[in-house]
């Protein structure tokens, strides 16, 4: 197993994308938003974290979390949340031809991508560039004209 090296700062605040299997534009459907939603919620009663921002496309998410003093462990949230969304739409979602050996071997889904990008936030401008970046998204991927009208998105509460 791959050992990445990641920040580990108590209380930061955290950039990271999560990708789909193979960009399967599936994260839009109700299905998968009601089930994160429901994961998200269950994961931080265990787990408290703040989400700051956050957008959903239609085949990976964007987000900022801020973690509480004492807790620098985002990737666990990140898996535990994965995981619930996984168990929740086996059923819709696990596609047996998309299968690797490798998959099997790890007994992992077709929902998500098991690597990541992630990113710890170093001061306030770059929180507010990354701010702006995922809110921006769904302008840049061309599935609307304006931020505003992207109806998966955290900017509706900012406005």
């Amino acid at each position: 197993m791959s050992n990445y090296r990641r920040s580990q700062i108590q209380g930061s605040s955290y950039f990271f994308t999560v990708v789909s299997y193979r960009r399967q534009p599936i994260l839009c459907d109700t299905a998968i938003r009601n089930a994160l939603r429901r994961a998200i919620d269950k994961t931080r009663q265990q787990h408290p974290f703040t989400i700051d921002a956050w957008v959903l496309l239609p085949d990976h998410l964007h987000c900022i979390w801020t973690l509480p003093g004492g807790d620098a462990d985002y990737a666990k949230c990140r898996g535990i949340i994965k995981r619930r969304v996984n168990i929740e739409c086996r059923s819709l979602y696990r596609d047996d031809s998309l299968l690797t050996d490798s998959i099997r071997k790890h007994r992992e889904s077709t929902t998500w991508q098991h690597r990541y990008w992630a990113h710890q936030l170093r001061d306030q401008h770059d929180f507010n560039r990354h701010m702006d970046y995922i809110h921006y998204k769904p302008v840049k991927h061309g599935l609307c004209a304006h931020p505003n009208q992207w109806p998966y998105s955290t900017l509706h509460r900012l406005n």
